[in-house]
């Protein structure tokens, strides 16, 4: 199945406590229907001590963003966004079409 939103893609998050942000997708977690975004989703996880790490503490982990609350940039200045297409051009491959964008082709 084709991804809509794929990794090195920039996105715009559309709704949550960080709506309004943009980042680069880092990685697509297809099971969890998710994306990791840099510089958003960082928590703090706690860790019970051990013989390695006889303190204990915490440490930072990467948490994902669900895709349905993402959108792709495709203008990097104005930070416009779009909804994703697909279209077989003249060679049959596949390639993804920005629709407010008069179904321009995305690289």
């Amino acid at each position: 199945m084709t991804r809509r939103i794929q990794k090195d893609d920039t996105v715009k998050i559309i709704s949550g406590s960080n709506k309004g942000t943009t980042g680069k997708v880092l990685a697509v977690l297809t099971k969890k229907n998710a994306v990791l975004i840099e510089g958003v989703g960082t928590k703090h996880r706690h860790v019970k001590p051990t013989q390695l790490n006889p303190r204990g503490g915490h440490k930072d982990v990467h948490v994902g963003t669900p895709l349905h609350k993402v959108a792709l940039v495709i203008d990097e200045k104005t930070s416009k966004t779009s909804r994703i297409g697909y279209v077989k051009n003249a060679d049959g491959v596949k390639v993804r079409l920005a629709r407010q964008a008069k179904n321009k082709e995305i690289k």
